[in-house]
């Protein structure tokens, strides 16, 4: 199916009544295979979407669920609320994903955005890193205007 790049809608939603926190809950980050049984853009709702559709990657050291993000940094750039994120990575892995997923842990796996990664990347027993873009109005992963 598809991988397109977006802040997920319930989650925009789930903002308005102080759901997440997102610089205190455990947010996390899960890769998703090349070539996914399952649709994930803006109306991903959860984390047990990519499971349901076994659509998370499998690989040698590589862990369900994905890495917990740290460094989280909220801020204002112009009118628009970003939140940046260290880099992430996973060592000495051997996996092939078209996308990732980010999602609140702490909330039962409510989903916050999806990542396309544009095409398949893929490591091969080294390491798999997700670098955040610039956190503007422009760039941010998960920006609010």
């Amino acid at each position: 199916m598809s991988i397109t790049t977006a802040v997920c809608n319930s989650f925009k939603a789930e903002l308005l009544g102080a759901t997440h926190d997102l610089d205190s809950d455990d947010i996390k980050v899960a890769l998703i295979k090349s070539n996914p049984s399952g649709t994930y853009d803006a109306t991903t709702t959860n984390y047990s979407d990519v499971t349901d559709n076994s659509d998370e990657v499998v690989g040698s050291n590589y862990l369900s669920g994905g890495n917990t993000l740290g460094g989280a940094t909220i801020t204002l750039d112009g009118s628009t609320a970003t939140v940046d994120y260290d880099n992430t990575t996973w060592s000495s892995v051997t996996v092939s994903a078209d996308g990732c997923i980010i999602y609140n842990s702490s909330k039962s796996g409510k989903a916050i955005a999806v990542v396309s990664f544009q095409s398949t990347k893929q490591s091969i027993n080294g390491d798999f890193t997700i670098e955040f873009p610039t956190a503007d109005a422009s760039n941010a992963i998960i920006r609010i205007a």
